[in-house]
């Protein structure tokens, strides 16, 4: 099974990611919604109704909590005692904003302090995985007799992880192509050569980005403008849009986005490299199974998640009782 592939750089490009995610972005790693994933927890939440009236849940690793609403949906605000445990304190500012009746513990999954058999249902999405096999222990410590445990687990074979290997290779070649140090210089000089200086940098500094340049179309062209959330679509067509009208910017504004920019692309980099170690191949899975059903509790549903008429899994689903 995977250790744990978070370090503090990693936790730091998380915090950054959730700082600026709103419910859009709470289903998963890096804002992936699918409707398949919507129906998985609300059939899970709604079954759960037949066993508990006023439940106990721990969701792990819980991002900004995207399935407290199914919890609420299913049971209701007052009679669902959720409780949102997540290593970054971002996430869980986000958990409080948007439900103050959510407990919240900012901690490793792998360690919650939480107390033993605490809960009815344990639950995690695309979370227990990055902290590695302590977590998985730790899921199953918190459960109750006659509690229920349900998690969805990056898995290796995943058009979720396709889409992040094709993220990482995109980003990856931008970030070799020093497209945006260059057009810092580019622009730097710009704005000296509307001013009235001369215009020999600005030119110099043209004809060292046009490499650069063609690296970023060559990426789009082979990934498409949506690969890596469309953050590299979102760089090309504004630095275009910015030099046609340099002359309408402040200098400041265009290279402070810059530098924000080349914050998010290192960013994207740790997030995406964490969710690729995190994933788990068929072996990783059946060790997590293995773990739980060595736990006194038994197997109801494990295997690859489907989205109908796909032909790539979206994740590994594992549904357990005790």
């Amino acid at each position: 099974m995977h250790s744990d592939p978070d370090t503090p750089e990693t936790n730091g490009a998380w915090d950054s990611y959730w700082q600026g995610a709103g419910d859009t972005a709470a289903f998963s790693a890096d804002g992936i919604i699918h409707p398949a994933m919507s129906g998985f927890w609300s059939e899970f939440f709604n079954s759960s109704k037949a066993l508990f009236d006023s439940p106990r849940i721990v969701d792990l690793a819980s991002g900004n909590g995207a399935l407290v609403a199914y919890a609420f949906d299913a049971f209701g605000q007052d009679s669902a005692d959720v409780t949102c445990v997540d290593i970054s304190e971002a996430a869980i500012e986000g958990i409080r904003e948007r439900y103050p009746s959510v407990n919240t513990v900012a901690s490793d999954a792998a360690g919650t302090g939480l107390q033993s058999g605490a809960f009815d249902i344990v639950t995690s999405q695309f979370g227990v995985e990055y902290a590695g096999s302590g977590a998985m222990e730790e899921a199953v410590r918190l459960l109750a007799d006659n509690g229920r445990l349900a998690f969805l687990l990056h898995h290796t074979g995943s058009s979720i992880h396709s889409d992040c290997e094709a993220g990482l290779d995109a980003i990856s070649r931008v970030i070799e192509s020093r497209f945006i140090p260059l057009a810092t210089d580019f622009f730097s000089a710009g704005f000296d050569a509307v001013r009235g200086a001369d215009r020999a940098p600005y030119e110099k500094a043209a004809t060292l980005l046009n490499p650069a340049v063609k690296a970023v179309e060559s990426v789009l062209e082979h990934h498409g403008p949506d690969v890596a959330a469309g953050i590299i679509g979102n760089l090309y067509s504004t630095v275009k849009r910015m030099h046609q009208r340099i002359q309408n910017y402040e200098p400041s504004e265009v290279l402070d986005w810059l530098q924000n920019m080349d914050r998010q692309l290192e960013d994207y980099v740790s997030r995406m490299s964490s969710m690729h170690a995190a994933a788990l191949d068929e072996k990783a899975f059946d060790d997590v199974c293995g773990l739980v059903s060595a736990t006194n509790c038994s197997i109801d549903q494990s295997g690859p998640f489907f989205a109908p008429g796909d032909a790539q899994p979206l994740a590994w689903a594992l549904l357990a009782s005790r």
